[in-house]
């Protein structure tokens, strides 16, 4: 039994989405979340500065007891995974585009004609192209950088016609161009307007990074003997406030957005958690 928490982060408040498969599959994993919200965006950033703040944010969650990482951003999985993995050989460390990729290349086919969106440096770096071909290569794919959604999500604009514009922008001809049925949103801002996506164009497949990784954690927890197990039941009878916070979410700029969007995310706070800020 390991009772220390798994680790999450992300250029800002993306990341979030990946929470609630976490909370609902496994109850009794705890979560430490770190979203470096005064530095976002970073998919426009300069490589090198990627590198240097998600070095320091992983160094973060270990020093604060993570038994391992999920890398809920796709521009620094497909940036720096492999200088995070040499800066923590210990810790298990998991990037978000290896189980969408997988899930793609399992699930479609030669008729299929599949649109990957990010932030620039995501569709800069190929790597969902590299990683779904190196399965299937028989595939079809075509990718697009929509790099003003994620500042808009980060400022709470979803259910708004500025939004929808944006997403048109972007997409109206990307998608009618290519022929694209199956959409993989290779951002974990994303999912926080799937719902827009779908609504205005409702034939779409959609595929959710946030989601499939879940698998992938799970099999690491079983795999590494990491799982959390059943809390006593002393410590579950004894309350809120006779214990620590199960969940705890850093936010580098504590905004009353990243708060309202956590509640957003997984429901009203009846959930153990704490919310602090913290510059590294």
């Amino acid at each position: 039994m390991d009772r220390r928490p798994i680790g999450f982060f992300d250029s800002g408040l993306g990341g979030l989405t990946c929470i609630p498969y976490v909370m609902k599959a496994l109850p009794d994993e705890r979560v430490i979340y770190f979203g470096d919200t005064a530095r976002t965006p970073y998919g426009s950033k300069a490589e090198s500065t990627i590198r240097s703040f998600s070095l320091e944010i992983a160094d973060f969650l270990v020093e604060n007891g993570a038994k391992m990482i999920v890398i809920a951003c796709n521009t620094v999985s497909a940036t720096c995974l492999g200088d995070l993995r040499a800066r923590h050989p210990g810790v298990p460390m998991l990037g978000i585009i290896g189980p969408a990729a997988r899930a793609v290349a399992g699930r479609c086919g030669p008729e299929n004609r599949i649109g990957i969106i990010g932030t620039k440096a995501t569709i800069r770096s190929g790597a969902y192209s590299h990683e779904i071909l190196g399965l299937n290569g028989a595939l079809d794919i075509s990718q697009a950088a929509c790099p003003a959604l994620v500042p808009l999500i980060e400022e709470g604009i979803i259910q708004h016609e500025i939004m929808d514009l944006s997403i048109k922008y972007y997409l109206d001809h990307f998608l009618s161009y290519n022929g694209i049925d199956t959409l993989v949103l290779g951002c974990t801002h994303y999912p926080l307007i799937r719902g827009n996506i779908q609504r205005l164009y409702p034939s779409l497949d959609i595929v959710d990074p946030s989601e499939e990784i879940l698998s992938s954690i799970d099999g690491v927890l079983a795999d590494m003997g990491m799982r959390a197990g059943k809390r006593p039941t002393g410590e579950a009878d004894a309350g809120r406030g006779a214990r620590g916070p199960d969940h705890v979410f850093y936010a580098s700029d504590l905004s009353e957005n990243f708060v309202n969007m956590i509640n957003r995310i997984l429901g009203p706070a009846d959930f153990n958690a704490a919310f602090r800020s913290i510059r590294l």
